[in-house]
């Protein structure tokens, strides 16, 4: 990657290659092509899909076009190649989210048996488990082919990342609900610290 002065890019120099899932393209590009021209739109980008290779390329639109807006596109691209809808992972665009994603192969094998039973325990009856974690955390959550993905902030992400990890390990889901009922409670009361110590008086 090659930045400019003032953190621009050079179009033409610096570019980024995703690869996606061939199920995922059509998600990604959308009717049309809509999604892929208001990414670009929202990004300052140029996005080319190569939908032989099932890669897609990113560089900048102009001068003006931020390593940060790069990243931002890319972080996009990734999280409709977990199994995100476009509707969810515009989430990432805004200041401050994240895109976190857990390979379960590389924690626990590639036994279809075992990574069917894994991703039962994360999803839970009905969805249920997911929804907790989610609702709890206020991060978006996906489990999709061998990966699990989650949107939010830096802080939310990671914790609903640990308690992932933790339901991987066999804890119960009640000892992760009270870990993150815990994780939250502290990451608010530290906000709230944050927010009095700036206060003028």
């Amino acid at each position: 990657m090659l930045e400019n002065k003032g953190g621009h890019l050079s179009p033409g120099v610096t570019k980024i290659y995703v690869r996606i899932p061939v199920d995922r393209l059509a998600p990604l590009i959308g009717e049309g092509g809509k999604v892929i021209r208001e990414l670009e739109e929202r990004t300052n980008t140029l996005i080319t899909v190569d939908e032989v290779n099932a890669s897609v390329s990113i560089e900048p639109a102009s001068p003006d076009t931020t390593m940060d807006k790069l990243l931002k596109a890319r972080d996009f691209i990734m999280a409709v190649a977990a199994g995100f809808s476009p509707d969810k992972a515009w989430r990432l665009l805004d200041e401050g989210q994240v895109l976190v994603v857990i390979n379960l192969k590389e924690v626990i094998g590639s036994s279809p048996n075992h990574l069917t039973r894994i991703k039962g325990r994360i999803i839970g009856e009905k969805g249920k488990a997911r929804r907790n974690i989610e609702q709890m955390t206020g991060t978006d959550i996906n489990v999709y082919d061998d990966r699990v993905a989650i949107i939010g902030d830096y802080e939310s992400a990671q914790i609903a990342r640990e308690a992932v990890q933790m339901l991987i390990q066999g804890r119960m889901h009640s000892t992760v609900y009270r870990y993150i009922d815990r994780a939250m409670r502290k990451v608010r009361r530290n906000k709230m610290l944050d927010l009095w110590s700036k206060k003028p008086f």
